[in-house]
């Protein structure tokens, strides 16, 4: 908790009022979720806890949805102001942005660590992401062109979860100030936090023309139906049942750590995290034992400590979603080869755990279960491991290790992955931030990030312009 009593004055204060409307619209968040006074009772306050050792760490007060429509009213009179600044400069803004962002890196990370249980490393990098994320955003300031010219969208409205909401407060507050430093309202990026109440409000919102929404494929449907509803704009990044296969050919010097690292990174809570390893039945035995092996050396512990590569699941409920999925497993005909077990230690910890002798469609395999278990399966030929990897109903990432160009070719092709990311000789996790990053099928079917993102978040529209003294009608057509 000592990452968060440095924080509390730098980027979890409370907002004091009287700043001008853009600046409350920006600090109204922060100052219900961190519990301040000012605008906006809410109803009533939600504990964070830390995943490490379960104690609470902070009360935060949540929005109600008369907070709700005074932000949303803010935010679209900020984009008033927003709208008349040209490209490049929106991406001087957004350059200072990640340059705060870069400032803060470390306290940010160990704030992620601290109310999400990242490992440390893992919190600088998600922090680290967003300033590249920045960065490239900057480059497409001054290239963005051509024919048509895309039309920016209005503003920018958040929801984070209510699990994480310290972290979602720090990197608003942030943003607001550089807003503001350039003489924007804050209230271009605006948070609000609270429950389903909140989230179902925005759904429905006219005003809202697009919606992004990061969570599960449950959830995601209702959302995409509410917005649809409306006949509004969703973009979905949903649940990923993702699968490695390694074919008997493959090194497997890279499939062992690639799959250690897609497997029991962020203790198997990525959208990207390998939940299926498909081995050819000649390699089979080999690998499982390898593996083993390095599961055996990961390093389990605080996730401030250097050493540490592995942490807690971020909720007690994720525990209980682990242990249910172990059980179902062995129900099934699975075989536990290592983990498996709840570790008796404070927090939330599991063992990262690797189960075999399970049919390709069994249904918890087919089942995305957000925790470390790698489900390990055995196949004979491309054609049916192909198509195994496309029959779960999500389709986020993929990868295949193979020395065989002509099968890495297939693999790309239209009887190859029905993915969004499909990779060769490289994890399901860890996309590069210029990549479109997203899914097919009930992942969603949108790109959040990366080459292809900002074309979701702009209008497009198509102009003609008759310069001349003449009206040429289609199909020929005259007046008399």
């Amino acid at each position: 908790c000592g990452a968060l009593r440095g924080l509390g004055s730098a980027l979890l204060a409370p907002t004091s009022g009287g700043q001008g409307a853009g600046r409350e619209g920006a600090g109204q968040a922060a100052t219900l979720e961190a519990g301040g006074g000012g605008g906006g009772g809410g109803r009533g306050v939600v504990t964070t806890y830390c995943p490490a050792n379960n104690e609470p760490i902070a009360s935060v007060r949540q929005a109600s949805l008369e907070d709700y429509e005074e932000t949303v009213k803010k935010a679209k009179e900020a984009w008033k102001v927003w709208a008349d600044i040209p490209a490049p400069k929106r991406g001087e803004i957004v350059r200072q942005i990640g340059d705060a962002l870069r400032q803060k890196i470390k306290v940010l990370g160990s704030l992620v660590s601290l109310e999400m249980g990242k490992i440390f490393v893992e919190g600088v990098g998600e922090v680290q992401e967003y300033v590249d994320v920045c960065d490239y955003a900057v480059g497409l300031s001054r290239m963005i062109g051509g024919p048509i010219l895309p039309s920016e969208s209005k503003y920018v409205c958040m929801k984070g979860a209510p699990t994480t909401s310290l972290i979602s407060v720090a990197v608003t507050k942030i943003i607001a100030k550089v807003l503001e430093d350039n003489r924007v309202p804050g209230a271009v990026c605006s948070l609000v936090c609270g429950g389903a109440d909140i989230g179902t409000a925005m759904a429905r919102d006219e005003r809202m023309d697009l919606l992004s929404f990061t969570g599960s494929t449950k959830v995601g449907k209702q959302v995409a139906l509410m917005v649809q509803e409306r006949f509004g704009r969703s973009l979905l990044e949903l649940g990923g049942n993702n699968a490695i296969i390694v074919f008997e050919d493959a090194d497997l010097n890279l499939v062992i750590p690639s799959a250690l690292f897609a497997a029991v990174g962020t203790a198997g809570q990525r959208c990207t995290t390998a939940r299926r390893l498909f081995l050819q039945e000649s390699i089979h035995d080999e690998v499982v034992a390898k593996l083993a092996k390095a599961y055996a050396q990961v390093r389990i512990g605080d996730p401030w400590d250097s050493d540490t590569l592995y942490g807690p699941l971020h909720t007690k409920e994720a525990v209980k979603m682990f242990l249910d999925a172990v059980e179902q497993a062995k129900q099934q005909g699975g075989s536990v080869v290592c983990g498996g077990k709840v570790i008796n230690r404070p927090g939330n910890y599991v063992e990262p755990t690797i189960v075999t002798g399970l049919p390709h469609n069994a249904p918890i395999v087919h089942t995305e279960t957000f925790a470390p278990i790698l489900y390990v399966l055995k196949f004979k030929e491309e054609e049916e491991v192909f198509a195994w990897n496309n029959e779960v109903k999500q389709g986020l990432s993929s990868s295949i290790f193979t020395k065989d160009l002509g099968r890495i070719f297939r693999w790309l092709g239209p009887k190859g992955s029905d993915c969004g990311i499909v990779n060769v000789n490289i994890p399901t996790s860890g996309a590069e931030i210029g990549g479109a990053f997203g899914g097919e099928k009930h992942t969603g079917g949108g790109r959040e990030s990366g080459s292809d993102s900002w074309k979701l978040y702009m209008r497009r529209s198509t102009c003609t312009i008759n310069y001349s003294k003449n009206l040429p009608l289609a199909q020929g057509i005259k007046f008399q």
